[in-house]
């Protein structure tokens, strides 16, 4: 009886965190424009640092910002794409402590294309989840050779498919010829991933590019492994993540939210992005910052060796040079919740405190 009255309680918790979660459309809403705005009312906090993620990282636009925010994507400005149109959102029913949020539009390049992207956020803190979190570090390459594997057996029955008409077309010919060049190798940073109730769920690239998609019938690959078989795998903050337990571990520091000031006077925030190339404890990265005042976007291109970062910071993009304009050097170190160093302009070689705190 004690059992199920437990069982009963975390359930009602569960429940009521989820339940606090709301989301609406982000102003202005049109066709295009369909983007989740979060409220969560037991956590302002967390609620703030989800949407701003949220919209720094898709629309390079940053909360309280005068405009509209899919100004930038609408003209085709943003760092990562020409035109980008947001069509739906999607809140995945996940563990507690867990948002998952799946987005879906459509991006031009040279070529118009839908995409769907996943975003999960740990509702205690409010950071967002990191795939290599998740995992111990001896573990990780265990679980990406699960997933290869996975995508490698959908790929190879399907070839065999192929592979066994008599008369083969061309466009069949063409898919073969896709399907036995397809790069599975991909790594946990490379892989789209949400979660369910019992369940992680992860999406690796499909094997076309933009002119061969139409060959694809396969698209991304969906590979499904219940939590129950990830145990053996998980980091102490997977674990307590996804049982519903508080307690808190320390994850990395890829797609952090950090506020602080540079000379102790000049309010700023920033968002840590994805770090690049890693080994041997090194790895390159880059983030957005902002001052608090101004409100407008400021690119960090940096190098992290052990706890110590280096730092370019470039402030606008020069068409005649056509390179980004160097306006100030940081080093600092981490430690712990904190980034603590120096900031230098680069013009006036002037150097001035920086000292940032994990939000």
């Amino acid at each position: 009886m004690k059992k199920i009255v437990c069982f009963l309680l975390i359930s009602g918790l569960s429940f009521s965190q989820q339940k606090n979660v709301k989301i609406t459309n982000l102003p202005p809403k049109t066709e295009d424009t369909v983007f989740p705005l979060v409220s969560y009312s037991q956590n302002p906090r967390v609620e703030q640092k989800i949407n701003t993620f949220l919209q720094v990282d898709q629309l390079e636009h940053i909360p309280g910002a005068e405009g509209n925010p899919f100004k930038k994507v609408f003209a085709g400005k943003t760092s990562y794409a020409n035109y980008v149109y947001f069509y739906s959102w999607k809140k995945i029913d996940s563990p507690k402590n867990i948002l998952s949020i799946a987005i879906d539009g459509e991006a031009s390049g040279a070529y118009p294309e839908g995409f769907s992207i996943w975003r999960n956020f740990d509702l205690r803190t409010g950071n967002y989840i990191n795939a290599l979190d998740l995992f111990r570090s001896d573990a990780v390459k265990t679980v990406e050779n699960l997933i290869q594997k996975r995508v490698k057996k959908e790929i190879d029955d399907f070839l065999v498919k192929l592979k066994s008409e008599k008369n083969p077309s061309n466009e069949v010919e063409g898919q073969i010829g896709l399907y036995e060049e397809c790069y599975t190798e991909y790594g946990l940073d490379d892989i789209g991933f949400y979660f369910t109730k019992d369940k992680l769920v992860f999406i690796a690239p499909r094997c076309s590019n933009h002119a061969m998609r139409a060959l694809d019938e396969l698209d991304s690959h969906v590979v499904e492994i219940a939590f129950k078989d990830l145990e053996k795998y998980w980091s102490p903050y997977a674990k307590n993540l996804v049982s519903g337990s508080e307690q808190l571990d320390q994850t990395s520091f890829r797609n952090k939210l950090y506020k602080g000031k540079i000379d102790g006077k000049y309010p700023l925030t920033v968002l840590i992005k994805r770090l690049y190339d890693e080994k041997d404890g090194e790895a390159s990265f880059n983030a957005s910052c902002w001052y608090d005042k101004n409100k407008k976007l400021i690119e960090w291109n940096g190098n992290i060796k052990g706890n110590h970062i280096s730092i370019t910071e470039s402030e606008f993009y020069s068409e005649e040079a056509r390179q980004w304009m160097v306006t100030g050097l940081v080093e600092a170190d981490v430690k712990g919740g904190k980034i603590t160093g120096t900031w230098q302009n680069y013009k006036t070689k002037k150097y001035l405190n920086l000292e940032l705190e994990e939000l």
